[in-house]
């Protein structure tokens, strides 16, 4: 492996195939959470990428039974009781999104199990999004007490549509592999025991094709992305903003107490 990757000790890195960069999330206890540290390294390892002349394409998926379930508690508990790590969150936040989509390179995501939260960023920015049947896709934010942040409001209207974004992302319903499909989520669902090899047979095929062409059709689709991005970054903005009220100390301590959250009522906004 290239000493371009060694910093990126948070997750396992190889080459699957001649060309193609492969992480994967492997912290299977915690089903592939990301610490602080995780959470840094997987928001800045796409610049590398990006430079690296040895890569034309790249999957990210996880070990187990999980893509990632997002940031850890601890993460979370810091954003809540400390000012300057809520800022250098905010800051990864708005790093980790506009690193993937600004990353020239063609990103493949295996989305296998639970993808929830910052770990959902990449599965869901992807150039191309394949998931297995037992995927199971769900933002997250407003079961802690926060608003849809990190991702969701600058891809999930366009992706699904404006009224299943908000049915999805409003609501906290989980979404299986085949009914991502179905709404326009992912690129496509297989079956479980297919997932690795399809997302290396599509990696193989764009790290073959030609590779300004294909980095070029990546640059001018993100466009679209782009446009909304005064939209998402409000939307970090006001996630930022709840980490520092009421509502989300309740959506993290009913987590770990493993209950329905009992959120204050007449929010004055």
């Amino acid at each position: 492996m290239s000493d371009r990757y060694a910093k990126y000790d948070a997750f396992d890195i190889d080459y699957p195939a001649d060309r193609v960069l492969r992480i994967t999330f492997n912290n299977p206890k915690t089903y592939n959470s990301l610490d602080a540290k995780g959470h840094n390294q997987i928001t800045y390892i796409w610049k590398d990428i990006d430079l690296d002349p040895d890569v034309d394409a790249v999957i990210v998926t996880g070990a187990g039974k999980a893509f990632s379930s997002g940031g850890d508690f601890g993460m979370i508990d810091a954003n809540i009781n400390d000012e300057t790590q809520r800022i250098q969150a905010w800051k990864e936040a708005r790093d980790l999104v506009y690193g993937v989509i600004d990353c020239n390179k063609p990103v493949i995501s295996a989305i296998n199990g639970v993808a929830v939260g910052a770990g959902l960023v990449v599965a869901m920015l992807a150039d191309i999004s394949i998931a297995g049947k037992s995927a199971r896709i769900v933002d997250g934010h407003v079961r802690l007490g926060v608003p849809a942040g990190d991702h969701a409001v600058i891809c999930w209207p366009l992706l699904c549509g404006m009224a299943k974004a908000k049915y999805l992302l409003m609501l906290n319903e989980p979404v299986n592999g085949e009914d991502a499909e179905k709404y326009g989520l992912v690129s496509l669902c297989v079956e479980d025991d297919e997932l690795e090899a399809k997302s290396l047979e599509i990696a193989t095929r764009l790290a073959n094709g030609a590779p300004s062409a294909i980095r070029w059709t990546k640059y001018a689709l993100n466009n679209w992305y782009r446009m909304m991005g005064p939209t998402y970054d409000a939307s970090t903005a006001l996630e930022m903003l709840a980490f520092a009220g009421s509502e989300v100390k309740e959506g993290l301590k009913s987590h770990l107490e493993k209950r329905t959250p009992e959120f204050p009522k007449g929010s004055p906004v």
